[in-house]
């Protein structure tokens, strides 16, 4: 397997050494979106992840068409980040990515480039320093018709299983997702583009300024998977211990059930997508329906891309009685309760 470098520069281009040229993952600048501009070859993309969008996988980031300093996503909202030109497809934690979780060529092409020597580490234990000019971490470049490139960033370490100059079919598996590269959690980076210009693939041609103009070219999804959710939750669960976001995110949470004598009865929910002035509230019922816990979060004072939640206590009594406790979620905004789940637990009597 022929390795090239994927090196990327402030510049939005690097000529890596065997003559392949790469543009930047995580730059806007030097290559702006696409717009409309007359007839052009459209391509249609398969989903790069083998998983079920809006069930085993969320979409954490979507691309930013905000040409300032400022955020906006395709719906005018604010699910991305300044100057993010792909779509970052996140898996729910690290004992799913530890499972091995496909990432596929979304159409035929040609490999141009690959990387795959990148540790499968948070940028926040190793610092931005570590990773400079490789933030992609382990990837792959496919080259295909007409124009069109996709890069696939965050691999898994030694999980890459394409070639450069190797021809692949659409679904094609190029690897695994990881934790490599400019990442704090399990996810690919789908960087689109067509002529050396950044696509969104939710809203390929979107007018600059038209809130859900553009149209999609993805292709194998249904609606309801490409709905815009300008907020969504990411893990749901009960665990008898003070739970953490660095617990759910390690996946370790589901080692510590609920049992009928654990010390204590705790419901836990990650969200992302909220937005300043929501307000969260997690309340805990037992069998009887009687209130165990609730939990009333701060009025949020700004956007967040990512949160987490939780409401529990101690047990009081010799043990917990047997029966269904529930858990339920929600989240107020200015128009209303915008999100909502109410999820369960059943204790059995020995």
């Amino acid at each position: 397997m022929v390795k090239v470098s994927l090196g990327w520069r402030t510049d939005g281009m690097v000529r890596s050494g065997t003559n392949v040229w790469l543009l930047s993952s995580l730059l806007l600048s030097a290559a702006p979106l696409s717009t409309r501009a007359g007839p052009v070859d459209e391509i249609k993309l398969n989903f790069p992840v083998r998983c079920e969008l809006g069930s085993t996988c969320f979409i954490q980031n979507y691309v930013d068409h905000d040409s300032t300093d400022q955020v906006r996503d395709y719906q005018c909202g604010g699910r991305s980040y300044d100057a993010h030109d792909g779509t970052d497809i996140r898996i729910p934690d690290m004992a799913v990515q530890r499972q091995g979780v496909e990432v596929l060529a979304t159409a035929a092409g040609t490999v141009t480039a690959i990387r795959d020597e990148i540790d499968d580490i948070s940028v926040r234990t190793i610092g931005r320093a570590a990773i400079k000019g490789k933030e992609c971490g382990n990837g792959v470049v496919i080259d295909h018709a007409d124009g069109w490139k996709t890069q696939y960033c965050h691999l898994a370490k030694g999980s890459v299983r394409v070639s450069r100059n190797e021809r692949v079919s659409p679904g094609h598996p190029l690897g695994l997702i990881g934790l490599s590269g400019d990442t704090e959690f399990p996810h690919l980076h789908l960087t689109v583009r067509h002529l050396n210009k950044i696509v969104d693939p939710f809203a390929y041609e979107a007018e600059p300024t038209v809130c859900g103009s553009g149209r999609p070219i993805w292709t194998g999804l249904t609606r309801d998977q490409m709905k815009y959710r300008p907020r969504e939750i990411l893990n749901v669960g009960f665990t008898d211990r003070s739970p953490t976001m660095d617990l759910v995110e390690s996946g370790e949470a589901a080692k510590y059930p609920v049992g009928l004598e654990s010390e204590a009865i705790a419901a836990y929910v990650r969200v992302i997508g909220l937005r300043q002035g929501d307000q969260q509230i997690v309340t805990v019922r037992g069998p009887d329906g009687v209130i165990l816990s609730e939990y009333k979060a701060p009025v949020l004072d700004r956007d967040k891309a990512q949160y987490f939640v939780a409401s529990g206590r101690k047990r009081k009594d010799a043990a917990w009685k047997p029966g269904s406790y529930t858990a339920t979620y929600s989240v107020s905004g200015s128009d209303g309760t915008v999100l909502r789940r109410t999820f369960e637990i059943q204790l059995d009597a020995k």
